[in-house]
C-alpha cells in the first residue's frame, strides 16, 4: 500500500529556523521536524511514507517568485512541493499557468494567514482558472491559531464557493474545517469536495471522524498530517488503528492522492 501524505511543510534552509520558532509561538505546538527539506525527508522515511507534498503559504504577493522558484526545486522523489500565490496577485492566470509549466501538480491558499475570506471573489476567479489548468488546491479550512476568533474559511463559506466555482480538485483541510466538524457535517458532506486528515487525527472524536469518513466517503478523504506540526509516523499509526476496512485504507493512505496527483 502507497503512503501520500497530502498535507506537509518545509522552508528554504536560511529561514527554516526563524519560520519555526515564530510558528510555534503562534501555534503553541514543538514541531517534529526543523523545518527543512531535509528535516522533511528524514521524517517521511522514518514513517514509510512514499511521498511527502509540501504546501507553501503565500503571505504577501511580493513573496510569490522565490516562493516557486524554492518549489519547483522539488517536483520528483519523495518530497513534492506546491506552488503559492497570494489573493491579491493581479496578474493570478500568470503565477498558475507558470507553476503548471513548471510540473507542479497544485496550489496552497491560507486565508487566515492572507487574511482574506474565503468566499472572496479574488479566491473564486484562481479556484476557477486552477481547475481549468488541472491543478489541485488545498485550502486551510475551519479554525487556525493565529485567529482563532476569526474563521476565514468556515464549511458555509466553502459550500458557497463549491456551488459557485464547482472546482474538480479542491481539497478543504482539517476534514473540512478544524474545529468546525459539526458544520462539515451539516453542509460540506457529501459535497464535490475532498477532506484531508492534517492535524486532526488526535483531536476529532473517533466516532465523527468515522461517521465523516463514511458519510462522505473514504474516496474523498486524503491521508494529511501537518508535518512539523503533527508526526509522521505517529499519523499513520493512528490512522492504521482505525476501524476503516483495508480498501477504505488504502484509498485514504494513497490511492486517492495518486489520482488527483496524476500518479496512477
Amino acid at each position: 500500500m502507497r503512503i501520500i501524505d497530502i498535507h506537509t511543510h518545509m522552508f528554504p534552509d536560511k529561514i527554516a529556523k526563524g519560520t519555526l520558532d515564530f510558528l510555534e509561538g503562534v501555534c503553541k505546538t514543538v514541531p517534529y521536524t526543523d523545518g527543512t527539506a531535509r528535516g522533511l525527508l528524514a521524517s517521511t522515511e522514518e514513517a514509510g511514507v512514499d511521498i511527502s507534498v509540501s504546501l507553501p503559504a503565500v503571505t504577501r504577493p511580493s513573496q510569490v517568485e522565490s516562493v516557486n522558484r524554492f518549489a519547483s526545486s522539488y517536483q520528483e522523489g519523495k518530497v513534492l512541493s506546491f506552488g503559492g500565490i497570494h489573493p491579491e496577485c493581479e496578474n493570478y492566470k500568470e503565477i498558475l499557468r507558470d507553476i503548471k509549466s513548471m510540473g507542479m501538480k497544485g496550489i496552497k491558499l491560507h486565508p487566515d494567514y492572507q487574511e482574506m475570506y474565503f468566499n472572496d471573489i479574488r479566491y473564486k476567479r484562481i479556484l476557477s482558472c486552477a481547475s481549468e489548468l488541472g491543478l489541485m488546491t488545498v485550502v486551510h479550512a475551519g479554525r487556525d491559531p493565529k485567529s482563532p476568533d476569526d474563521i476565514h474559511c468556515t464549511p458555509k463559506m466553502a459550500l458557497e464557493v463549491i456551488r459557485d466555482v464547482q472546482p474538480d480538485k479542491l481539497v478543504l483541510a482539517h476534514l473540512g474545517g478544524n474545529e468546525c466538524w459539526d458544520d462539515v457535517e451539516r453542509y460540506l458532506v457529501g459535497q464535490p469536495v475532498y477532506f484531508d486528515t492534517a492535524v486532526i487525527l488526535d483531536t476529532v472524536s473517533r466516532e465523527q471522524l468515522l461517521r465523516i469518513v463514511r458519510n462522505h466517503g473514504a474516496d474523498r478523504i486524503l491521508f494529511g498530517t501537518d508535518s512539523p506540526w503533527a508526526g509522521q509516523k505517529e499519523y499513520v499509526g493512528i490512522l492504521n488503528d482505525m476501524p476503516l476496512t483495508d480498501k477504505e485504507k488504502s484509498m485514504i493512505f494513497g490511492e486517492n492522492a495518486e489520482k488527483l496527483l496524476g500518479l496512477s
